[in-house]
């Protein structure tokens, strides 16, 4: 799968940009705060339907406009993908495909896999259980659409049984026949998610490791533990025993929405015990995993976006990271980098071809194909 182009209306800080991407590999280049993330945010938002930086639509439409506009033309299959995003300020959000808007958003995620690596991504191992879930449901929604559709209904009903909790609370009172209801319609969900989310671990174990060993150099060995309470009872027992606690606390406190991955270095703790560099490797190899994961399932090369892959990696990791991307079967790669230079003098070690766009306040600055740093 390809981007073809991509154009970009009052998004961010780009009043009006269109660009010509490469096949193989784009780097975006400049200065911090000038709009490389942006490119690759609205990309992101074309495949997701969102932005990756979980941002509202208000806050990503250009300072003192009313709306936003992104088109991209995708090649996959042998088959042509015009995708337009239509975000207007208090009017429902239009997402076409062929020039045919989606009755639901959630029809559209999965036909474009995408996975993007940001500096921030180290939550995953050193921040709460909410970001680790997170990467679990953008793995599983892009590739089974029923996992999505019955994320999105458990978490309806949870908001719903969370909202009869407090009322109770409010109004000191005890509804149990109420509760059972939305305990019997949370039971279907919340099994089929943690089913996938137990085959996810088994499969996400190896390649962690693979990826681990590549980016490290076999430095450190890697382990994952996918951790849920369903692994041990069924939710309907679960969710009798923790009515009383969740009666004192007012919110439900069991269920699939407090599954959690472990993550270790070695035979410890990751967020404990490794060093950052570790850190940022090990958060680049579980995402290459997720990519491989998606790459096998969907039988076709997701879109690959790098923010900012050197901050916090040696210049030999970096190597090797690059090596990675280029030998084995990754597709289309997006990477920013504030110095283009160090990328360039890199890519320019392998044979490969790629393009660089300067990135300048919201412009791109010339944009030459294939060219090599002297």
């Amino acid at each position: 799968m390809r981007l073809l182009t991509l154009k970009l209306t009052q998004f961010k800080n780009y009043t009006s940009q269109g660009l010509q991407l490469a096949p193989r590999i784009n780097c975006f280049v400049g200065k911090n705060g000038m709009g490389k993330t942006n490119l690759l945010d609205a990309i992101y938002y074309l495949c997701m339907c969102k932005s990756q930086q979980s941002l509202s639509d208000a806050h990503l439409t250009l300072h003192g406009e009313a709306f936003f506009r992104l088109e991209g033309h995708f090649y996959k299959n042998q088959k042509r993908y015009r995708i337009v995003a239509k975000v207007q300020a208090r009017k429902r959000k239009v997402i076409e495909c062929n020039d045919v808007a989606y009755p639901k958003l959630i029809d559209h995620i999965g036909l474009l896999p995408v996975v993007m690596i940001v500096p921030d991504d180290t939550r995953l191992a050193t921040e709460g259980s909410e970001d680790r879930r997170r990467f679990l449901n953008n793995t599983l929604s892009q590739l089974d659409p029923r996992y999505l559709r019955d994320l999105v209904q458990y978490n309806r009903l949870l908001k719903q049984r969370n909202a009869a909790l407090k009322q109770m609370g409010a109004e000191r009172r005890f509804d149990a026949a109420l509760l059972a209801t939305y305990d019997e319609q949370l039971l279907a969900p919340a099994t089929y998610l943690h089913q996938q989310r137990a085959a996810f671990q088994t499969q996400l174990v190896p390649a962690l490791q693979a990826h681990y060993a590549a980016i490290s150099g076999g430095q450190e060995q890697v382990s994952c533990t996918y951790r849920s309470a369903l692994s041990e009872s069924n939710l309907a027992d679960l969710l009798v025993a923790a009515r009383e606690k969740d009666r004192i606390l007012q919110r439900t406190t069991v269920g699939i929405h407090r599954d959690d991955l472990l993550f270790q270095i070695g035979e410890y703790p990751l967020k404990k015990y490794a060093s950052q560099g570790q850190l940022k490797s090990f958060v680049l190899a579980l995402k290459l995993a997720q990519y491989a994961i998606l790459r096998g399932e969907k039988k076709e090369s997701p879109l690959l976006l790098l923010d900012d892959i050197f901050d916090k990696l040696d210049p030999s990791r970096v190597r090797q990271l690059i090596e990675l991307l280029i030998e084995q079967e990754f597709g289309q790669v997006f990477i920013t980098d504030t110095d283009e230079h160090r990328l360039a003098s890199i890519l320019n070690q392998f044979t490969v071809d790629y393009r660089k766009f300067r990135v300048a306040q919201g412009q791109i600055i010339d944009a030459a194909p294939d060219e090599k740093a002297q």
